[in-house]
């Protein structure tokens, strides 16, 4: 017999306990826990999202942002967060911002792809 596995929907994880160590993502309503990102991937994607955030800012041109959820789809839900994201300025005004997860992809999403990462599961 075998069994389902429950699904969970964008509101659930967004109202999970934050257990201080792992960090989830919902890809097609089933939870996928993150490891913590190792030396090289924190200075990689610190350096991307900087560099970003610095041209956008400079140029007006929207919001940055790191490790946010994006609701990416539904039926059933899909949250991921990159490394790295952009709004444009138009999306933000037009969407606007408030609690919980983004309810659209980014304009732009960069994920830092550790050594330890699968290609089928980033490519989910």
């Amino acid at each position: 017999m075998a069994t389902q596995t429950k699904l969970v929907t964008a509101e659930e994880l967004f109202n999970m306990p934050d257990d201080g160590y792992h960090r989830y993502e919902l890809v097609r309503g089933e939870l996928r826990k993150m490891a913590p990102p190792g030396l090289y991937h924190g200075e990689y994607a610190g350096n991307t999202y900087l560099s970003l955030g610095n041209y956008v800012r400079a140029n007006n041109l929207g919001k940055t942002y790191t490790e946010i959820g994006f609701l990416i789809g539904t039926d059933p839900d899909h949250v991921r967060a990159p490394d790295a994201a952009f709004i444009s300025r138009e999306r933000l005004e037009a969407i606007g911002e408030g609690p919980g997860y983004f309810p659209t992809a980014p304009a732009l999403a960069i994920e830092v792809i550790s050594p330890n990462d699968r290609l089928t599961r980033v490519n989910e």
